[in-house]
């Protein structure tokens, strides 16, 4: 493979047309301020690389890096910040990798396989000696820019609806998720999952619980109904103490719920803690996730399911 391809580094996580699309990771262990990293040997190859693969049609992109770090190095992961995208040639067609931060969650039940014959934990230092690749340093360094171990807060707003807004006959909290708001809501279920968000709340109406539906029925959980993050009963203190609340006791949250309410929690919990841009505009099936370490929010990520 021309290594003079070098990679390079997007500005947020948005889909690149007409290219082969993969997800990995930065898989560590250990001791925050010293983590050991994973890297695989491939031997078709004969290189040391960071965990990654194709994603699959229809797959999510985080849904496809905790999927690929399991099936080459056995680890359940839960996953971080997004870190980069790297983007090279391969056979013609351009190619651009996604890549997060993960912890190990628990030990790698490793199989050497066709793919992958070898896995190795490294200090930082030592896994940047034994990368093939240079394109591969550049997420080694976003990795160790910023916090490595993180917590998430998961903002959704609820997937496309039935109907049309004019057409409802009923209340309109009672207006459900269409087929695709109801695929959207399954999608969410793998992104949830990726972060293993484990306290729910939704706005009390039928769109936001379908949303966090499939997520909760598959992990048995429970969702807190709260009508702060209603656009009708939106209080930015009210809301902005939930997500304090969260920061503090370190939280996997999700959240979801009307769109001003869910954009103006976000500025509120921004301000001052987070040195980036904090504006943004959330489309029916879309969320942000904003990742904090020691009471500041590190990183804002948009999505779409």
């Amino acid at each position: 493979m021309n290594q003079n391809k070098e990679a390079a580094m997007a500005a947020e996580p948005i889909p690149a047309p007409d290219g082969i699309r993969a997800a990995g990771a930065v898989v560590w262990r250990g001791d925050r301020t010293a983590p050991e990293i994973a890297l695989v040997h491939r031997p078709k190859y004969n290189d040391w690389t960071l965990p990654k693969g194709r994603i699959v049609h229809g797959e999510h992109p985080i849904a496809a890096a905790v999927r690929e770090v399991y099936e080459e190095t056995g680890l359940r992961v839960v996953l971080g910040r997004w870190l980069c995208s790297v983007h090279y040639e391969k056979k013609g067609w351009a190619k651009r990798v996604d890549y997060w931060a993960a912890q190990a969650a628990g030990p790698a039940d490793f199989v050497e396989n066709e793919e992958v014959d070898r896995m190795s934990w490294l200090p930082l230092e030592d896994a940047r000696d034994a990368l093939t690749f240079e394109r591969d340093l550049a997420v080694l360094t976003e990795f160790a820019a910023r916090p490595v171990a993180t917590t998430p807060i998961v903002l959704v707003r609820h997937g496309r609806l039935s109907g049309s807004g004019d057409d409802w006959q009923g209340k309109k909290k009672t207006r459900p998720l269409d087929p695709v708001g109801e695929a959207q809501a399954a999608t969410l279920a793998t992104v949830l999952a990726a972060y293993r968000a484990g306290a729910l709340i939704s706005a009390p109406s039928e769109r936001c619980l379908q949303t966090l539906e499939p997520y909760r029925s598959a992990n048995r959980l429970t969702i807190r109904q709260d009508k702060l993050f209603t656009d009708k009963h939106y209080e930015p203190a009210g809301a902005l103490r939930i997500l304090l609340g969260a920061i503090a006791v370190r939280d996997r949250m999700a959240i979801c719920g009307h769109r001003e309410s869910l954009e103006g929690v976000v500025g509120e919990v921004c301000a001052g803690r987070y040195d980036g841009e904090a504006a943004l505009h959330l489309f029916k099936g879309s969320l942000v996730v904003l990742h904090h370490a020691d009471e500041r929010i590190v990183s804002l990520e948009r999505y779409i399911l």
